[in-house]
């Protein structure tokens, strides 16, 4: 038996015999039937038939009685040539003893078509990792599959008998309650159930994390909460016309309840877009193995019928947007060779640039990739018209601090929407310099020397201009130095001064989206930090796998996992509501495939490509694949062992092969049992050895096609000395929280300073300010000035609260309005307490949590603080100096309610 999905029909042929595979149900039927009758065709012609009846009836409860006994059967009674016959006859009665529900589901559901033919992968959260369609294309229509759930939790327990759900997929219903159920990793579905004697009311919920999702205004249903729509005995959550949501739980709330009643077939049905894995990856660490999977399962999640999406939860923004899908598009060319459909989505998004200067580049530089990856010329010839007007605007445009509008979440490149700024402006510079060098080498490449010579005069004439301000080098933050360094015209002096000045802060170093951490990344490696790098994709892609993920997020901050549970609702920012599953984070999946594996095009659609893994000091083995349009170029490299091997596909030359050997010293190699090379320097003189700070290797040149196997002898094994991971280092501390004092502040807290927010009326608060501090300044808030019925926890004023709620609050449910900021410029050196007071008036649960930055550089000062139980109010305390800026985000619940600052000297 193999390990499929719950519903799903799925056909094999293995030797003599056609299995298929229907949701728990498994027919073994012999391959060649009397006569030769569809010998050939035997396979198909079932699949396609099983597909009209059997498939369109995806729901059908496998575990009905009836069903059984015509299984059974089919599988005991039937001989020999009567088999297709009865086959038919089985797929005919089973469709009579289904319902009418699902019939009407047959518009909706296409059952999978694949085989589950491939290896299993088992670092991979993709439940069909190992499933291969025949030939898959761009013009594949969507296919579904259906997932049971791993894991539930009952809320009351007595309501709920459980004692058959693993068996036979059925609950009985005691009571009212809910029951969450854990799918086992985020999929693109909608949850379902059966009955057939329901008769109280009940609501379905569907999340990412462990809660009922809420989300923004604009989405089709803004909370993921509602009354199920029911299809003869099938109820089903139907949140938007797509249906499919980014679940990795479900709930079943029963809300009243008048007689015991069942729940049969609890269910994720999923949509998939027909993809295999062409590629492949793994290594020594099974955490960036991990990563390079759950990379590739997070792209192959947003592939739609015709183009790729966006994000998985439907927030309003669920379109393709152009500078997020050149990472998506990257990650897919590696893991995929999906190269039709990258294709379909570079026409998609060709005059689509989302209003952002820097995602109209990024296209360029997806067409750039795309073409190194297929060699598919024809199409940059038909787009170089659309480049070259991109490519000017941004020629137009340098230097004169353009409107960007977004270049990424992080505080420092403007928070999103918020303020793109000057580090902003300068990483779209280096950006742009970038784009007009990598088309210049394409343009090359093509022998387009007119377009060649022009945009590397660009380049050059930009970088020559950049070079003439005076300390430029100390404006560039870590964004902006990212970019410059994979401009590759970065001199030595210059990389090692922004690596030493933005990339050695393990918690600066780490942006707050991995759509702009894998640039971060890509310019550690172009300077040779694989070490640093490594590191840095563990905390942040690593990270996100730690909290409990099977994607990749739009945001995330390795401190996240300092306060919150595996799954925890994850805070919500500027960016919004969360999106746990946002293929704009894929990058790391190209990285590892170019940088870890090594394997990169030199030429478009890998002519010539090289093969030069870095292990650097963590790592001593690297295996994997890259899908060419000549077929996979494989390798695999043990330092350990010595031994490796590679696969060059027919038509292709590796120009360059680097094996590596850690910091062994060699003694010999043989490639495929001959004796090549021996380090006397006897033997094939084109083998040189090659040195560099922490890796070693030998070097070949121009392998034609063929499969090379390598043994290296050592004269010894060199342990390598482990990377001294840097320390999580913060200027904030003191730390601390009070949930006793409530309103009573006075000669506890604001002993040199105060503000009541709104304490007076709306816009007018009460403030006095400690001498430090002329002004604060508030951003993207709300004024609540409003009458409550209890007086517990408001904040006292002239010996009285009067039962009136003064705060500032975030401006929840409005796109991107969770946060909210408060600026302190400070005038002295000295260290301050500040102290946050928040009272959740309306005991809602309100959950927030802060965020502290260096109001001049914008660099995270603090681990996050996550305020929490503040119905009765609590102030959050802690120690800093010099200008801050706090945000403060909204977790759960309807907003952040902030009372007060005060002012306090440190004791």
């Amino acid at each position: 038996m193999i390990n499929k999905p719950a519903g799903s029909t799925i056909i094999m042929v293995a030797g003599d015999y056609l299995t298929i595979n229907y949701g728990f149900t498994t027919f073994v039927i012999p391959k060649r039937v009397k006569k030769g009758l569809f010998v050939t065709n035997y396979p198909r012609i079932i699949s396609i038939f099983l597909n009209a009846l059997i498939c369109c009836t995806i729901n059908i409860n496998i575990m009905y009685p009836p069903f059984n006994a015509i299984a059974a059967f089919h599988t005991f009674i039937l001989k020999k040539h009567k088999q297709f016959l009865c086959l038919l006859i089985t797929v005919f009665c089973a469709g009579l003893l289904h319902s009418f529900s699902a019939i009407a589901q047959y518009q909706i559901y296409k059952p999978v078509t694949g085989l589950f033919t491939g290896k299993p992968v088992p670092l991979s959260p993709d439940p069909l990792v190992n499933m291969e369609w025949s030939l898959p294309k761009a013009t594949d229509d969507l296919e579904t599959y259906q997932l049971r759930p791993v894991s539930f939790s009952l809320s009351p327990s007595n309501s709920f008998n459980m004692e058959s759900f693993q068996k036979s997929n059925v609950i009985i219903v005691n009571g009212k309650g809910s029951i969450r159920f854990d799918f086992g990793r985020v999929s693109a579905g909608w949850l379902e159930f059966d009955s057939d004697d329901l008769g109280d009311s009940v609501l379905m919920s569907i999340s990412e994390y462990n809660e009922p999702a809420k989300l923004n205004i604009g989405t089709a249903h803004q909370f993921k909460t509602a009354v199920a729509i029911k299809y003869g005995k099938t109820y089903r959550l139907e949140l938007n016309p797509l249906l499919y949501e980014g679940v990795r739980f479900g709930w079943i709330h029963v809300v009243s309840y008048k007689k015991k009643w069942h729940i049969r077939n609890v269910r994720l049905v999923c949509q998939v877009k027909p993809t295999n894995y062409r590629g492949s990856f793994s290594c020594s660490d099974p955490e960036l193995t991990k990563i390079w999977y759950t990379g590739a399962y997070t792209v192959k999640l947003n592939l739609l019928k015709d183009y790729f999406g966006a994000i998985l939860m439907d927030r309003s923004d669920r379109h393709s947007w152009t500078g997020d899908a050149y990472p998506a598009q990257a990650a897919s060319m590696v893991a995929f060779g999906n190269f039709d459909f990258v294709k379909l989505n570079l026409h998609n998004t060709a005059n689509l640039s989302n209003d952002i200067a820097s995602y109209a580049l990024y296209w360029v530089l997806s067409l750039v990739d795309y073409v190194n990856y297929t060699g598919d010329t024809t199409l940059a010839n038909q787009y170089i018209e659309n480049a070259i007007k991109k490519l000017d605007l941004a020629y137009l445009h340098f230097g004169k601090s353009p409107r960007l509008n977004f270049y990424g979440w992080d505080e420092r490149l403007g928070a999103g929407f918020e303020n793109p700024n000057r580090e902003a402006q300068n990483a779209y510079s280096m950006l742009s310099i970038r784009a007009w060098k990598e088309f210049s080498e394409l343009m090359l490449g093509m022998g387009k020397f007119n377009e060649a010579k022009k945009y590397q005069q660009y380049a050059i004439e930009k970088m020559n201009l950049v070079r003439q301000e005076n300390n430029w080098l100390n404006t560039f933050g870590l964004h902006a130095a990212a970019d410059a360094i994979n401009t590759g015209l970065i001199k030595e002096d210059e990389y090692n001064f922004l690596f030493e000045r933005n990339f050695t802060d393990r918690v600066n170093r780490i942006s707050y989206s991995s759509f702009n951490e894998w640039f971060v990344i890509s310019a550690m490696a172009k300077i040779g930090r694989y070490d640093e790098a490594i590191s840095a994709i563990k905390d942040s892609w690593g990270g996100q796998i730690k909290y409990g993920g099977t994607t990749f997020f739009e945001v995330f901050r390795p401190q996240w996992n300092e306060v919150l549970k595996n799954n925890d609702a994850p805070p919500n920012n500027q960016a919004g509501y969360t999106s746990l599953t946002h293929p704009w984070s894929a990058g790391v999946v190209k990285w590892l495939s170019e940088e870890v594996l090594g394997i990169r095009p030199l030429v478009p659609g890998f002519k010539k490509f090289s093969v030069m893994p870095h292990l650097a000091r963590s790592l001593t083995s690297v295996s994997g694949e890259v899908p060419t349009e000549y077929g996979n170029i494989s390798a695999s490299f043990d330092t350990q062992t010595g031994v490796g091997r590679v696969k060059i596909p027919a038509g292709t030359l590796a120009e360059r092969l680097l094996i590596p050997l850690g910091k062994n010293s060699p003694m010999s190699l043989k490639i495929n049992g001959k004796l090549e090379w021996k380090s006397d320097g006897t033997g094939n003189r084109d083998i040189l050895f090659q040195a560099t700070g922490y890796e070693d290797f030998l070097v070949l040149k121009n392998l034609k096609a063929g499969v090379y196997a390598f043994e290296i002898k050592y004269k010894r094994r060199i342990k390598q000395p482990t990377l001294q991971e840097r320390p999580w280092i913060y200027q904030v501390n003191g730390i601390r929280q009070d949930s006793v004092t409530g309103g009573n502040w006075k000669d506890k807290y604001g002993s040199e300073g105060v503000v009541l927010f709104n304490a007076l009326k709306n816009g007018q608060h009460i403030q006095k300010l400690p001498p430090y501090l002329n002004d604060f300044k508030l951003s993207r808030y709300k004024d609540v000035h409003t009458h409550v019925p209890t007086s517990k926890g408001l904040l006292v004023y002239n010996g009285s609260n009067k039962n009136i709620l003064g705060a500032v609050a975030t401006k929840d449910y409005n796109i991107c309005e969770q946060s909210m900021t408060i600026d302190l410029p400070t005038n002295d050196k000295n260290r301050h307490r500040i102290s946050l007071y928040f009272l959740d008036h309306e005991n809602e649960g309100r959950r927030s949590a802060i965020e502290i930055f260096n109001m001049n550089s914008l660099d995270l000062i603090s681990p996050m603080i996550y305020v929490r139980n503040y119905k009765e109010g609590k102030y959050v305390s802690f120690e800093f100096e010099g200008p801050i800026r706090i945000r403060i985000n909204q977790v759960r619940g309807t907003n952040v309610t902030l009372s007060g600052l005060f002012f306090d000297k440190i004791k």
